[in-house]
């Protein structure tokens, strides 16, 4: 019996080691790699690609989703609950279908959004494997319907971390933009000023006070 896991990215891939010789690692989906192994279930972390339905048809996939389905779907959904202030939300496992992040539900788990985005996904990355782990040791999986309209966010751009006074109205609002941003290969929050960009990162709020990194470039 074999699982396979497909994720775009390793965030902490000591979390990996965790997992015995049944899983099969990939960072990308190929079709004949797949129906070679014939696994029972392919897992996707941090995957944000459509996955094509003569997948999904013939497997079990399971996705992780970082946000208490049917609320918050689509893309981005820690950089904006992030900016909606939310603080605890949840990492849900559903079955992947034709509907954006729409498909039943076979468990949820609660997660912090406190600290950096870099932190946040070390941390879902862990708790993932855990909530795999649970998964293919259980005997039967049962699949709830997503219930209750939700919501749907869409992706957030590079623009969108330019830090902008009209939106960041406060210094709450301003620490959560810039740490929303602050994971590797993110656009971090910046601001332009003549020929200069200039980024924050690594941010604190201390007596209502912002900290935070400061790196200035040249505009390319």
């Amino acid at each position: 019996m074999k699982f396979i896991i497909i994720t775009k990215k390793f965030w902490q891939k000591l979390n990996f080691k965790e997992l015995d010789k049944r899983f099969i690692i990939q960072n990308n989906i190929n079709f004949k790699v797949i129906k070679k192994i014939n696994p029972k279930i392919i897992f996707f972390i941090h995957w944000s690609k459509i996955i094509p339905d003569y997948i999904f048809k013939k497997y079990l996939c399971i996705q992780f989703h970082t946000s208490d389905l049917p609320n918050f779907r689509g893309g981005s959904p820690i950089q904006n609950q992030i900016i909606n202030n939310i603080k605890r939300t949840k990492i849900t496992a559903f079955k992947i279908n034709s509907i954006i992040d729409g498909g039943e539900i076979c468990l949820k788990k609660n997660i912090e959004l406190s600290g950096s985005a870099q932190s946040i996904y070390m941390n879902i990355e862990k708790k993932v494997i855990k909530m795999i782990q649970q998964i293919v040791n259980k005997k039967k999986l049962k699949f709830i319907k997503q219930s209750g309209k939700g919501s749907y966010h869409k992706r957030r751009k590079p623009e969108d971390s330019k830090i902008n006074f009209n939106k960041q109205k406060s210094v709450t609002d301003l620490y959560n933009l810039i740490r929303s941003t602050d994971a590797d290969n993110y656009p971090k929050a910046h601001l332009c000023f003549k020929n200069f960009i200039v980024e924050l990162f690594d941010a604190n709020l201390k007596s209502k006070n912002l900290y935070a990194k400061v790196k200035i470039s040249k505009k390319r």
